[in-house]
């Protein structure tokens, strides 16, 4: 089975929470960590943008990764909101076992 890391940022810890909260509570992921103290540069809507976000690292199964972009869109305050994953390549046998259990 693989297994995915996918990063979307907040406009803070709150939204996070909530967010991460419903899709772990859904089963479309395992885990996710809310790191706070991000800063984003980023060009929208033809400014230049320099804002305090938080990260979401969701741990998930590749399997999930449409359904799971469909509901944080739901869930999300942004228009386009950040969800880009990354495949695992490696990981603890029991960790990634536990992963499979815990998602659908």
């Amino acid at each position: 089975m693989d297994y995915i890391i996918v990063l979307v940022t907040a406009p803070d810890e709150e939204v996070a929470a909530n967010i991460a909260r419903e899709i772990v509570e859904e089963r479309l992921a395992g885990c996710v960590n809310i790191t706070k103290g991000v800063r984003s540069i980023y060009s929208w809507e033809g400014r230049i943008e320099d804002e305090p976000e938080v990260m979401m690292i969701i741990k998930t199964k590749d399997t999930l990764f449409e359904p799971l972009k469909r509901r944080i869109s739901d869930l999300h305050p942004y228009s386009i909101p950040e969800i880009i994953s990354f495949k695992i390549e490696k990981g603890s046998d029991e960790y990634l076992k536990w992963l499979g259990e815990v998602t659908i």
